[in-house]
Parts: C-alpha cells; sequence; structure tokens
C-alpha cells in the first residue's frame, strides 16, 4: 500500500475511536503510530519466515474475552499477527481495555518452533516427518493452534479476514454499537479549523466500509460449512454444515441491522459538508449486496444439500420466507414505505427474478483442494422457490394496494411490484 501510516490511521481510527482517545484525532503520537507500524512490520516479518495468513486464528478467543481488560492485557485481540486480525472494536466504553491490537502469539511461536526447529535424534526424513506429525496432531487439540486457508471467499465462517471473536453476531453487534458512537463525532475528530473536508469524507467512508464488513462476517454464517484438519484415525468429521440455528440467528441479524434504514449513518449536517449527493445510492448498494450474498447460487446449493441431508438443517426454503419477511415487513400494517425501503424491495423482487434465470457456473474453486462442484441451477429447487417466492411478493402486494389508498406514491410501487412480478414470472405475455 503506498502509504501504510494513512492505513493505519483509518483502521485505528473507525475500529477504536469510540473508547480510545488517541485514535480521536487527524494525526496520531508518534508513540501511537510507531506501535501501529511495528503491528504491521511484525506481520510482514511473519511472511519473510514463511508464514501465510492464518485466518481461523481470531476465532480461537471468546468475544466477551476482548471486552476484559486483564485478558486483553496479555492476549491481544488474537493468537497470532499472521490473522488479518486489526483492533479491537469489540470491547465497550466502560470495559477499560487498553491492548487494542494483536501481538506475536501463541500461534505464532508454536509453528516457528514446527518450522525451524532442528531435531538431532532423528536419523532420517521419516522420523523427523513422524515427530512433526504427533506436534500437529497434539496442537489440533488447542483452538489457538489451529490453522485456517486465506481463501477470497471462505466457507467456513470461523476463517476469515478482518473479523475478532467466536461470534460473529455478538462481535458485530459490539462493532455497530461503536461505530454509532463515533459517526456524531466524526466532524469534531475528523477535522481541523482552515482545512477542507477530504479527510471527514475519507473517514465516513471507512466507517460505511466497517459496517459492510461487519454483515459481511455474519452473512458467512449463512450457508456456511466448518472445515477441521482431520487426519484418518482421528475423531470427528472434516466438513460440518454451521448450525441451523446459528444460521437463523444471522439472518435476523442481518435484517436487523443491514436492511432497515440506518438512521444512525445519515447525519445530514456531516453529508452536506462532503458530498452533493450519493448517500442514498450508498445505502440501498449495500443493501442490495446483502440480498445478493445471501441469493448465491453457490451458498444456496451448500444449504440444499445440507437440507436434502439433514431435516433440521436451514433450508433455502426458509432463508427465502425470512428475508421476505424482513423486506417487505411494513405491507402487513400499513406502515409507511419510505424510499429507501421501496429502492430496496425492487432489488429483493430482481434478485429473485435472476435466480430464475441465471445459470452460474456449478464449480467453486478452494485454493488448497481440488475443485467441488454444486448443483446446477437448473436441476436444484431454487428456481421453484424463487417462482414461489414471486408469487408470494406478487400476492403480499396486491393485497396490501387497499391499505395505501391515501398514499399514492406507496400504491403505485406496489402496483408496481405486481407488474415486475408478472414480467418476471411471463416475460413472453405482451398483454
Amino acid at each position: 500500500f503506498h502509504n501504510v501510516q494513512n492505513l493505519l490511521r483509518n483502521w485505528f481510527f473507525v475500529q477504536t475511536a469510540a473508547i480510545n482517545p488517541d485514535a480521536r484525532s487527524l494525526e496520531f503520537d508518534d508513540e501511537v503510530m510507531g506501535e501501529l507500524i511495528r503491528f504491521v512490520s511484525a506481520h510482514e516479518v511473519g511472511h519473510t519466515l514463511g508464514f501465510p495468513h492464518n485466518f481461523i486464528s481470531s476465532n480461537a478467543f471468546p468475544v466477551d474475552s476482548l471486552r476484559s481488560p486483564t485478558f486483553t492485557a496479555t492476549r491481544g485481540t488474537a493468537p497470532s499477527i499472521m490473522d488479518y486480525a486489526r483492533f479491537n472494536y469489540i470491547a465497550q466504553p466502560g470495559d477499560g481495555v487498553t491492548n487494542l491490537m494483536p501481538g506475536v502469539g501463541s500461534y505464532d511461536k508454536w509453528v516457528t518452533n514446527w518450522g525451524y526447529r532442528y531435531f538431532p535424534d532423528a536419523d532420517s526424513e521419516e522420523e523427523e516427518r513422524a515427530i512433526l506429525q504427533a506436534m500437529t496432531r497434539e496442537a489440533l487439540q488447542n483452538p489457538e493452534l489451529r490453522y485456517g486457508a486465506q481463501m477470497g471467499d471462505p466457507l467456513d465462517p470461523r476463517a476469515q479476514s478482518e473479523d475478532l471473536g467466536d461470534d460473529a453476531v455478538l462481535a458485530s453487534q459490539y462493532g455497530l454499537a461503536n461505530l454509532k458512537r463515533i459517526v456524531p463525532n466524526l466532524q469534531d475528530w475528523a477535522t481541523e479549523d482552515g482545512e477542507a473536508y477530504e479527510s471527514l469524507a475519507e473517514l465516513y467512508g471507512n466507517v460505511v466500509a466497517q459496517w459492510n464488513r461487519y454483515l459481511n462476517h455474519v452473512a458467512r454464517n449463512v450457508g456456511g460449512v466448518y472445515a477441521d484438519t482431520k487426519f484418518a484415525g482421528d475423531e470427528g468429521v472434516v466438513y460440518s454444515p454451521v448450525e441451523a440455528e446459528r444460521q437463523r440467528e444471522a439472518v435476523q441479524f442481518l435484517i436487523r441491522e443491514g436492511l432497515s434504514r440506518p438512521d444512525w449513518l445519515l447525519d445530514r449536517e456531516l453529508l452536506a459538508r462532503v458530498e452533493p449527493v450519493g448517500a442514498a445510492n450508498r445505502v440501498l448498494g449495500l443493501q442490495e449486496g446483502i440480498v445478493g450474498r445471501l441469493f448465491d447460487m453457490g451458498r444456496l446449493s451448500r444449504m440444499e444439500e445440507a437440507a436434502w441431508m439433514d431435516s433440521d438443517a436451514y433450508s433455502p426454503l426458509e432463508l427465502m420466507t425470512d428475508l421476505r419477511g424482513g423486506v417487505w415487513s411494513e405491507l402487513a400494517s400499513g406502515a409507511e414505505i419510505d424510499p429507501s425501503r421501496r429502492a430496496l424491495q425492487r432489488a429483493h423482487v430482481e434478485a429473485l427474478h435472476e435466480l430464475l434465470t441465471a445459470e452460474p457456473s456449478n464449480v467453486a474453486r478452494d485454493p488448497q483442494r481440488e475443485a467441488y462442484r454444486t448443483l446446477p441451477a437448473a436441476r436444484s429447487d431454487v428456481r421453484a422457490l424463487a417462482r414461489g417466492e414471486l408469487i408470494a411478493v406478487r400476492e403480499t402486494a396486491e393485497s396490501a394496494v387497499r391499505r395505501y389508498r391515501t398514499d399514492r406514491v406507496a400504491r403505485l410501487h406496489l402496483e408496481d411490484i405486481v407488474a415486475r412480478v408478472d414480467d418476471a414470472l411471463d416475460p413472453d405475455d405482451d398483454a
């Protein structure tokens, strides 16, 4: 990156300023910036020693432990500096946490020993391999010594970048609470008298990106698959789906914190200083991203297979039903449908329409293993489910029109939804 100090400033600001006075400015003290640069340098030295990223490391620490000043004082935020475990966004005001970053941890020391120790008593490669294998088997009993390979779109939600703790929903809830504390203070903390508002705009953009990061952390639990390193003779399996209740909790979090109007983010005084227009499109883009991620064919295919194997699994039908309930919640009571919600509802119909027609690649690649196949869209139940969801949306919109007799915009919106669904279900009908 061309400016590591600026990158560190932005990360440290949006992740810790709610509890950390040292992060509440555009320029940090040399002592603070020095610690941040040492953190990055140690990570990069790990790469020169041959250590790849270990993205499962941060999952080893319980979320509530990261709110403990005594725990974090000696353990930091993760047991490996080779994770992308940044700074402690979980700790809340009043917790008293002051050590906010990872250090060289237990995994780093173990893997250095594994990779570089000389075994003078081993007379052959086979004997040395047996020693290393025994060390690995013992290490796998300790969550702090697990290794999770870096992937572009990880199937295992425990092995993500930029996350902290063993519960993405709880960690993200704490992280969002801190973002909601930062936004009202941005104009005080991210501006300097006599200067333009470029830095304010930059840090506001970083707040939005951090919100989206939390939503991504949670979303990967839906249709997620745990991958545990095992060897023949070990107890347990390598692959297992994320627990159904955890997936349900993740979807409800996304509906509550991702698909509702984020009034906490829409500070009019701030926005009027950094841009003439763009807030609505920014929010809609993030919300469309949530719907798109949940309706990803690879994710739905994994959920479909899990439900085929286990009737208690969280199924694509349940996901679609839950999401419809969240996106169209106003219609049951006739509550106001504001412009952002109308846009989201149109996006929901478009996403379902795409499931009717799209034929995404049926091959997903794991860089550490051979390719594995997902069920092609044309042969799965997903198209039938999407069609059923569109019909349900149309029926809901048709029955709700009378509740909006005095709200012309809402009524026209619902009539348009009915027309869009009809076009999606029967695109060749010119009537």
